[in-house]
C-alpha cells in the first residue's frame, strides 16, 4: 500500500470544484448573449434561406453558452450566505437559463427575448458584483 508524505497530506480543504481556478464572471454570459442580440438583427435584415440556418445552428450555439457561463456561477460561484443575501438570486438564474432555451434564444429571432436575457444577466452581474465586494 502506498502512504503520502505526512507533507503532502491535508485532513481540511476547502474549494468550490476540483480545480478551483477562481476565474467566475457573468461578463462571459453577457459576451454571448450580445452576440445572439447581434444574429437576431441580422436575420432580421436577410432573407437569404442558408443564411438563416447558418444564424439559428449559431444562435444555439451561443444559448447553450450562456446557460453554460450562468450554470458555472450558480453551481460552483454563488454560495449559501450570497443566496440568502439575495433570494431572488435562483428565480433569477432560472429564468435566464430559460431565456437562453429552446422557448428563448434558441427558439426564435426576436430581439425583444435577447434584451430581456441581457437585463437578467445584468441583474445576475449586479448581484456578483456585491458577493465580490465582501
Amino acid at each position: 500500500m502506498f502512504s503520502l508524505p505526512a507533507i503532502l497530506r491535508i485532513s481540511d480543504v476547502s474549494a468550490h470544484c476540483d480545480l478551483p481556478c477562481g476565474v467566475y464572471d457573468p461578463a462571459q454570459a453577457r459576451i454571448e448573449a450580445e452576440s445572439i442580440k447581434a444574429i437576431d438583427k441580422k436575420v432580421a435584415d436577410s432573407s437569404d434561406p442558408d443564411f438563416r440556418v447558418r444564424a439559428a445552428i449559431i444562435k444555439e450555439q451561443r444559448s447553450e453558452l450562456v446557460k453554460h457561463h450562468l450554470w458555472v456561477l450558480w453551481t460552483d460561484y454563488f454560495k449559501p450566505p450570497h443566496f440568502e443575501k439575495f433570494p431572488e438570486l435562483h428565480t433569477l438564474v432560472n429564468e435566464a437559463t430559460k431565456l437562453a432555451g429552446a422557448a428563448g434564444t434558441k427558439g426564435s429571432f426576436d430581439e425583444s427575448v435577447a434584451d430581456e436575457l441581457l437585463a437578467k444577466i445584468d441583474r445576475i452581474a449586479e448581484i456578483f458584483a456585491e458577493t465580490k465586494k465582501a
